[in-house]
């Protein structure tokens, strides 16, 4: 009697937490049903200008989507990009475009072997009138600059775009001039031919925010360039491209993703990647703090891609090895091997853990 009356009050309890349990759920649904979701930044107008660029972009680059979405990052966290790839895959052509689908100056930069750092810059010119020197101003004065086989100008040459690149300024005879907002550098290079070219400083690598590699397009991509062509009938291939953002309207976004929010444990999740680099037995250099910075520009750009205003782990991979791959280098022995950049990122991404 005493084991069916226990078994009952069993039953009874069981029965009462079911009840508590199922109040809860709907107590639940029902407080997540009044939740307002809304992001704290309001991102429409970004959203709307990011498709506004990737509509003009895909009116002829022929996929290569992750190499768009890359350039336009690169706008949104006010960074420059190198862009690698072999001769035949767009990539000048990728860059002008874009210039060209922002109301901004543009500034085209072909490196050779002979370029002076004077060719860039500018140099000063004596007035006879006034009886003094007087600064003009070279190509790097301008919103967005296409620096063309970047590779096949001297060290000194490239040295002059190290404090343009990182202070958006040049000094020239003790003047300093500062540079027009937005400035953004795209570099192009070949990694195939190295016949007549100079390998880029690390310090000049460190200053891109993302390298770009660009493949070979896929057969339906393929076909669909060649028929793309035929239909141009001889027209160039910018003709049909449409200016849509304004400078101001650059720097406002620029400054609406650098209020994205990123918890403190992402950060730390960041500065763990970072410091993996420097400890990884396959890399002879690992990453700088510039590159955590560059990780959390680019996540926080991402992010306002994707229509939120705060950085999700997610963000912090998608960044990892477009800002890593050009800033770390792999021991001799492992190079040897065949082993990769991407291949050694990816592993620490992997090995790190993910905070929750």
């Amino acid at each position: 009697m005493e084991h069916l009356n226990s078994d009952d009050s069993q039953k009874s309890q069981n029965k009462n937490e079911a009840h508590t349990e199922s109040s809860d759920q709907m107590t639940q649904n029902h407080m997540e049903e009044n939740i307002d979701f809304k992001n704290r930044l309001d991102l429409s107008e970004l959203q709307e200008g990011i498709a506004l660029i990737k509509h003009e972009i895909t009116k002829v680059i022929v996929g290569q989507n992750s190499m768009i979405d890359l350039l336009i990052a690169t706008i949104l966290a006010n960074g420059h990009a190198l862009i690698e790839g072999v001769p035949g895959v767009a990539k000048t052509i990728s860059a002008k475009l874009l210039a060209k689908s922002l109301d901004i100056g543009f500034s085209r930069i072909q490196f050779t072997p002979d370029l002076m750092p004077s060719d860039i810059l500018g140099t000063s010119v004596f007035n006879v009138k006034t009886s003094d020197f007087e600064f003009k101003k070279g190509p790097i004065f301008s919103n967005m600059i296409l620096i063309d086989e970047i590779n096949r100008a001297p060290a000194k040459t490239q040295a002059a775009l190290f404090e343009v690149m990182e202070e958006r300024q040049i000094t020239m005879d003790g003047l300093t001039f500062n540079m027009d907002l937005p400035f953004i550098v795209l570099a192009t290079q070949n990694p195939i031919e190295h016949e007549g070219t100079y390998r880029l400083p690390e310090a000049q690598l460190d200053r891109f925010l993302f390298k770009i590699d660009i493949d070979y397009p896929k057969l339906d991509e393929e076909i669909e360039i060649i028929n793309r062509e035929q239909a141009l009938h001889g027209e160039s291939k910018t003709e049909k491209i449409t200016a849509n953002l304004s400078g101001s309207k650059i720097i406002n976004f620029q400054n609406i993703v650098n209020q994205i929010i990123i918890e403190s444990h992402l950060v730390k999740y960041i500065a763990n990647i970072i410091v993996n680099t420097r400890n990884n037995p396959f890399l002879y250099l690992g990453a700088s703090p510039r590159a955590s910075i560059a990780i959390l520009k680019a996540s926080k750009a991402f992010a306002a891609m994707g229509g939120r205003d705060f950085v999700t782990p997610e963000d912090i991979k998608r960044a990892a090895i477009p800002v890593l791959q050009h800033r770390v280098i792999v021991t001799p022995e492992r190079e040897m091997e065949g082993v990769t950049t991407k291949q050694i990122i990816s592993q620490i991404i992997d090995t790190v853990e993910i905070p929750r």
